[in-house]
């Protein structure tokens, strides 16, 4: 059967292109996302500032959490940490007593930003933010000194070369540096390198022992250096065991790297979750679509498959030539796919890197791992599609089949029309379940994520019902429209399984697309809205490193301010509730000034006093109330950015958490708990009957003492909601994904159905109808192809997106720009319509003699 098979593919190449297409595009997403996986997973870069360190000592960047399942039983599971978990100066006594332990240096860091002479702020390679170290910590790395000479006074400062020459200064200039407060002028003394003259990954800057100590650092690790003959591991091994500390991480090797690289692991981290969404959105897709294709390409080779019944060849034997022809053709397209992969796994990470999620500079680790995985994947989703395709076509006796090989077989089998109602009734079960549970959000998105897979499949397998009722809707309309209308609508009645092959993937794509990107623009719309209807404040001081944490009281100050407030953003870590079962969720949280917090924010209390706001108290959004279990007067059990364990009772629940962020604490509080401790922004209200114009300019003359800070008149939203747009452009990726895939159906499907019809068009034409009557049927049967399809397919997609709406606004209607629906709607038309007349048009050229003798 393998010879056959291989036969059956030299012979019908044409009709295996559109699965070959599928499985190709597949393998690639597929292949991508695997690397994509793979490197989140082994997130690091090389170690440079501890690169000579024989093990680095850190704090745990990750909280465990202890969790109850479903049916009550308990598990563990770890939440990354976004801000760096600071350690204790004492630490260093204990290290230095493991045996193998010859030195300890402390690695003091804290965060600056850099104005040259001319008070222009200077970043960060690749923009990240500058840290400033202890001296004492260059021994640790591979950092040189190049020229000049140590810090030796506090007023000295070191560079490395590249920063330097951003800056525009030497050995001998002058630079300004802020931390949490005005700037402080200091002299570079010298400058570093790496010691194979490579820049720096993260600029770095250093200071004097006790110039650092000054500034309020922390202690971020320690690094160890070894007796001689002590190996790193053992090393490790004996500070583990002598630390005892579940809190604390002893990296070595390639750990070192991902110890001094916060951004690259926490953002790894995002990465493995984003490959994992966007893999499984493709894989499920590419079931759709290999279905839908092979069961089109088996249902074409109805007569042929009827005849190896009626010689004597066994079902076994045919699902083994199917399956061999669906395993050489994945094969093919899996191995070909795979220098797609690679070049698409490197345009996702740079457009990654262009939303923020990842690092400019983020490592990819490419093996052959993730491409030999997703070649498995789809031989084995290929595998499945042809096999399912080919259940009844084997089933049935040789008799039967040569006789359903002549007529389409009319109707459903009954175990396909009791599937699907009873997915019918489970869509209808769970609208109903989103309806009456609208109050809790995350119920809300997960039915709706669920229903709309739901609906799909039920429209695929009910398609010729749905089919059917199409015709009996448009059949009448066409009937009206002149001869070619008449066989259009005579062609669909009488081929409904075909109309309906071609209808569903119709419906997957606008569906699907919908569902996706209306969720997104009704979500932006919704934070957009609460931001401009909470913003109470009426000037904004902002910059884009931060801004210094004394700059809000200071504002205060101003005879003409009512209140102001520093902003600071990061985020908490808790156990959340979804369907029962517990999981670690990680949730956006603001720093506000408690006594500014209702003139300046207005987050709209559903429930309780925000006033009420302190240290020992916190207040939490609507869907961080669904997600937590928690309501007025509960207890909250969360983690902090760094791991700090907090514990505060509940005074309110806001309606405003999309605009700002799931959960209010206290800002010098959530400011503490901070790797950079900046604020984000500061808010001022202005006091009643204040000069407008004296105050911009008293606000400005404070702003020109911290340089990079700006005045607005609020807060831009695109800054305030980076990481939902961010998130949004994730989505549309897999919307453009779906459309690509379903383009491949669209067009296969109806150019296979068409094509599979010439020796019809030759009769038709024999029998006296003119080329431009059958090319304006087909025209008419691609106008019911696309209203049955886009038509059915926004109706499926309103029932999720009410759900959506009705969690995210409390509104059932969802936000639809126009634009978006009509690309959508047109893109999916344009692809139907194209299926159908590009074959038709090279039918036509035929001759009808010709074409009506031409083999199938």
């Amino acid at each position: 059967m393998f010879t056959l098979a291989l036969q059956t593919l030299g012979a019908r190449k044409g009709g295996f292109v559109g699965t070959f297409v599928a499985l190709l595009l597949g393998a690639a997403v597929l292949g991508a996302c695997g690397v994509l996986l793979e490197s989140g997973i082994r997130a690091g870069s090389s170690a440079e500032r501890y690169a000579a360190a024989d093990a680095i000592v850190t704090g745990r960047q990750e909280v465990e959490l202890t969790l109850k399942d479903l049916d009550g039983s308990t598990l563990h599971e770890s939440q990354p940490l976004p801000e760096r978990v600071p350690l204790k100066a004492s630490l260093a006594e204990g290290l230095g007593k493991v045996d193998g332990v010859r030195t300890v240096i402390e690695d003091d860091a804290v965060t600056v930003r850099l104005a040259d002479a001319h008070d222009r702020p200077v970043p960060g390679r690749h923009g990240s933010a500058l840290q400033a170290h202890n001296w004492a910590g260059l021994r640790l790395g591979d950092f040189r000194l190049t020229r000049g000479h140590v810090p030796r006074t506090a007023d000295d400062v070191v560079l490395d070369s590249a920063l330097a020459a951003r800056a525009g200064v030497r050995p001998g200039d002058e630079v300004r540096l802020m931390t949490t407060s005005v700037p402080r002028t200091y002299t570079v003394t010298g400058l570093v390198a790496l010691k194979d003259g490579r820049a720096p990954r993260r600029s770095v800057l250093f200071l004097s022992d006790p110039a650092l100590r000054q500034l309020g650092p922390a202690v971020q690790a320690f690094g160890v250096l070894a007796d001689p003959g002590t190996s790193p591991g053992r090393l490790a091994h004996a500070i583990g065991s002598a630390l005892d500390d579940d809190r604390l991480s002893v990296h070595t090797g390639d750990g070192r790297g991902r110890a001094e690289f916060l951004d690259v692991v926490v953002s790894g981290s995002n990465l493995v979750l984003l490959a994992v969404a966007i893999g499984g959105n493709v894989l499920l897709i590419a079931v759709f679509v290999l279905y839908a294709t092979t069961a089109l390409s088996v249902r074409h080779r109805r007569r042929e498959i009827a005849l190896l019944r009626a010689i004597g060849t066994t079902p076994g034997q045919i699902r083994r030539m199917l399956a061999s022809e669906a395993a050489v053709t994945a094969l093919v397209a899996g191995v070909l796919g795979s220098p797609l992969g690679l070049l698409l796994v490197y345009w996702l990470r740079d457009r990654f890197a262009g939303h923020g999620i990842v690092p400019p500079d983020f490592p990819l680790a490419l093996s052959p791992l993730p491409f030999l995985a997703a070649i498995l994947v789809t031989v084995l989703t290929a595998l499945a599609a042809v096999l399912i395709s080919a259940l009844r076509a084997t089933r049935i006796r040789p008799t039967e089949a040569l006789g359903e090989a002549a007529v389409e077989p009319p109707g459903l089998g009954r175990g396909r029309k009791i599937t699907g109602w009873v997915l019918v009734a489970l869509a209808a079960g769970s609208f109903s379940t989103g309806l009456a549970q609208h109050a809790d959000f995350f119920t809300l998105v997960s039915l709706a994520n669920s229903l709309v897979l739901i609906l799909v499949i039920a429209t695929a397998v009910l398609g010729p019902l749905l089919s059917r009722a199409a015709v009996r809707l448009l059949a009448p309309l066409l009937d009206r429209t002149g001869v070619t209308g008449y066989l259009a609508a005579a062609n669909t009645r009488a081929n409904v399984g075909r109309l309906a092959g071609a209808i569903t993937p119709l419906v997957l794509a606008v569906s699907f697309a919908s569902t996706v990107v209306f969720t997104q623009t009704t979500a932006l719309r919704e934070s957009t809205d609460q931001v401009r209807a909470g913003l109470v404040a009426d000037h904004v001081l902002t910059a884009p490193g931060g801004v210094s944490s004394d700059l809000a009281a200071k504002v205060r100050h101003l005879k003409q301010v009512e209140s102001a407030t520093g902003l600071v953003k990061s985020k908490v870590v808790g156990a959340g509730q979804l369907l029962g079962a517990q999981e670690a969720v990680s949730l956006g949280a603001q720093g506000v000034d408690p006594g500014a917090l209702g003139t300046t924010i207005d987050l709209h209390a559903r429930d309780g006093d925000l006033s009420n706001l302190s240290p020992r108290t916190l207040a939490i959004s609507t869907t961080a109330a669904s997600w937590l279990g928690l309501g007025v007067g509960d207890t909250a059990r969360l983690h902090l950015g760094d791991g700090t364990p907090f514990r505060g009772k509940v005074i309110a629940v806001y309606t405003r958490g999309f605009g700002f962020a799931d959960v209010t604490l206290d800002h010098d509080l959530l400011l503490a708990h901070t790797t950079q401790k900046t604020d984000q922004s500061v808010l001022v209200r202005s006091a009643d009957r204040a000069d407008g114009q004296g105050l911009t300019r008293a606000l400005s003359a404070l702003a020109a003492n911290y340089p990079g800070t700006v005045l607005r008149d609020g807060l831009a939203v695109d800054d305030q909601l980076a990481e939902q747009r961010a998130n949004a452009w994730v989505n549309y990726l897999v919307v453009g994904l779906i459309i690509a895939y379903t383009a491949i159906t669209v067009v296969n499907t109806l150019a296979m159905a068409t094509a599979a019809r010439r020796r019809e068009f030759a009769l038709l034409r024999l029998s006296g109808t003119a080329r431009r009557q059958v090319a304006g049927m087909m025209r008419k049967e691609s106008a019911v192809v696309v209203l049955a399809g886009v038509g059915l397919g926004t109706v499926l997609a309103a029932f999720p997106l009410t759900l959506v709406a009705l969690g995210l606004g409390g509104s059932p209607w969802p936000a639809v720009p126009g634009l978006g629906y009509l690309a959508i709607a047109g893109i999916t038309a344009a692809l139907a319509v194209g299926g159908t007349m590009a074959p038709t048009r090279l039918l036509l050229r035929i001759r009808p003699v010709e074409a009506i003798g031409a083999r199938e």
